[in-house]
């Protein structure tokens, strides 16, 4: 799940200060990945704001924005929504609710709109069966943990990821979604069988990482 703050918020600031701003700067905006090059393309074509393209990922993006806290050059940043969370806990986000805000799940936005999600991703496993040998196709976290799994279990190479960073991810909003691109999703009841994480408890296992990460790059 991606989450990203502020970014109505910020075309609708660069958009009233046209005259005095033609570039707003956004973290983590890498045209490659959700589409963010159509999207920037957009923002210059609707708006007259140039947005450059960014290649930051969401740690580097929250370490950068702690980094300026008391001088900020970001407009908007695009998180993982366990980032979104800690960004909120380190005082580096604003609240703002962009339009359509109540058709956004309450567990994938801030209630007072410090972050919020745009898009999501089902997580799910692929599985080679003809390397199983015979063994059950895994069907839950737990079975990875498995000894008879031991040996078998990788994560995307580069090209795996390169393919990742092409696939289609549903808008959370069902409003958002077109009939074209909805044909390219499974039905909405299949959807409809999951469950949002709880983010905050992510936030909290992950804060050890996220301080000791934030050490070393500042």
């Amino acid at each position: 799940m991606r989450i990203v703050t502020f970014l109505a918020a910020c075309l609708a600031l660069a958009a009233a200060q046209l005259a005095q701003a033609q570039t707003a700067i956004c973290y983590n905006c890498p045209p490659e990945w959700a589409d963010w090059g159509t999207e920037l393309r957009a923002i210059q074509e609707h708006t007259g704001v140039t947005v450059p393209p960014d290649n930051k990922n969401s740690g580097q993006s929250l370490a950068q924005l702690v980094a300026e806290r008391a001088s900020p050059v970001a407009d908007m940043t695009y998180l993982g929504v366990t980032f979104g969370i800690q960004a909120r806990q380190a005082g580096v986000t604003a609240a703002y609710k962009p339009a359509h805000w109540d058709e956004i799940p309450a567990g994938l936005k801030d209630p007072e709109g410090h972050w919020f999600t745009i898009h999501s991703g089902t997580l799910g496993f692929m599985v080679n069966v003809d390397a199983l040998h015979g063994k059950p196709v895994p069907r839950s976290w737990a079975d990875l943990l498995k000894p008879e799994y031991k040996g078998l279990i990788v994560v995307l190479s580069d090209a795996g990821q390169a393919i990742w960073a092409n696939a289609f991810l549903r808008p959370v909003r069902a409003s958002a979604i077109s009939k074209a691109a909805a044909a390219h999703f499974l039905p909405a009841a299949d959807y409809a069988r999951a469950r949002t994480v709880d983010y905050g408890h992510m936030a909290a296992v992950q804060k050890a990482f996220s301080e000791r990460y934030l050490r070393e790059v500042q």
